[in-house]
């Protein structure tokens, strides 16, 4: 074996998947110290040393200098044992630097898609992407570009395996730590988060500092910044909401838009009752109720939506003035006012009362102005 081809060898190896050249040289040593124990038996005291400067092997068998030329096949299994090593230090190099980016958001791009599951390339490795953890209606193709949420990362064999996400709650509160930064800062905090992905995620944030608002800050400046998080999403709906330490305030504010009559806290069984308006009911619960489900995680109260009709008013309230009872309006409708004219007989040749009235719905004369429509 050439000495200087060893220390190539080394250098191409560092290089090319950034393995430092020790790993390397201890490989080599390895491979030969088992093509050595193949040669000269189990039983042998066989030492193997390689110079890390000029290449140079030494092999000591029982204390006596021996050659390294071991033949075809101890060279094989030299060889083999070697790139075993190289690949095992391979994968625990990138098992370490994944681990310290876990728990933040990766890009890649997609190589293939194998049974709905997204194989992406980010650079010496490879991640999946499970079905299980893609958005409801998301179509991808071989080579687009992709972010996702890293959250686990293991060794399977001589790989690593990395596990993207992005359905979870994660990638979205990551995705507002990256545009906004009052979040990523630490002055604004994402007390609680909760997702149906596809469909719409809350989230309930807080102000550190009371100069700066915390949803207006995660809207940014027309919008800017939810814009660009609502495209990574593919249009998915994201609710902002001031969080709340009491929990009727928090209540109703996780079942935004829909406004609330009344909330009623159960604290032995942490359930709330909740009213509201017949019109407002199908707001509160949401499309296959999921905006009263994100509400009961998002408060972890157990919400009771039940909708109740308007109060109508009293009978006599519309014949009368403000303030009068039915029975005044009643007298009022029947006694003529003082100064009012009596009432004259009609003339001989005018119709009675009854059938002006008729002759008047017959007349297809329409108004003389789309106002007076509009005003009767």
């Amino acid at each position: 074996m050439d000495p200087a081809d060893i220390i190539r060898f080394a250098d191409v190896v560092h290089r090319d998947r950034g393995i430092d050249k020790e790993i390397v040289f201890t490989a080599i040593e390895q491979g030969l110290l088992t093509a050595a124990r193949r040669k000269f038996g189990e039983t042998a005291v066989i030492e193997v040393r390689l110079d890390r400067r000029s290449g140079e092997i030494q092999c000591l068998v029982n204390g006596s200098a021996k050659s390294v030329e071991f033949g075809r096949i101890a060279a094989q299994t030299a060889r083999q044992v070697m790139n075993q090593r190289i690949r095992e230090a391979e994968r625990d190099k990138h098992l370490d630097e994944y681990n310290r980016r876990l728990n933040t958001i990766v890009t890649g791009t997609i190589q293939r898609i194998e049974g709905g599951n997204l194989i992406v390339n980010m650079g010496r490795v490879e991640g999946i992407v499970p079905r299980s953890e893609q958005i409801r209606g998301e179509n991808f193709k071989v080579g687009d570009r992709i972010r996702a949420f890293l959250f686990e990362v293991r060794p399977l064999g001589q790989r690593v395996r990395i596990v993207l996400s992005r359905s979870r709650p994660e990638f979205v509160a990551k995705l507002f730590e990256l545009e906004v930064p009052e979040i990523g800062d630490g002055v604004i905090l994402i007390r609680r988060i909760e997702r149906e992905a596809g469909y719409k995620t809350k989230l309930a944030v807080a102000s550190l500092d009371a100069k700066v608002d915390p949803i207006g800050a995660c809207v940014g400046v027309r919008g800017s910044r939810i814009r660009n998080i609502i495209d990574e999403l593919n249009g998915e709906k994201v609710d902002i909401l001031k969080f709340e330490e009491q929990p009727e305030l928090m209540i109703a504010t996780a079942l935004k838009p829909a406004q609330i009559n009344s909330i009623t806290l159960n604290w032995d069984n942490q359930s709330a009752d909740v009213l509201v308006e017949e019109d407002q009911l199908s707001l509160a619960i949401g499309r296959r109720g999921a905006n009263v489900r994100l509400a009961s995680r998002l408060s972890g109260w157990e919400i009771n939506i039940q909708g109740e009709a308007p109060l109508a008013p009293p009978a006599g309230a519309a014949a009368g003035a403000p303030g009068e009872t039915g029975a005044d309006a009643a007298a009022g409708a029947t006694e003529p006012a003082p100064d009012a004219p009596a009432e004259r007989p009609p003339a001989e040749d005018e119709p009675p009362a009854a059938e002006a009235q008729a002759a008047a719905a017959a007349d297809p004369v329409a108004p003389e102005s789309g106002e007076e429509r509009s005003g009767a």
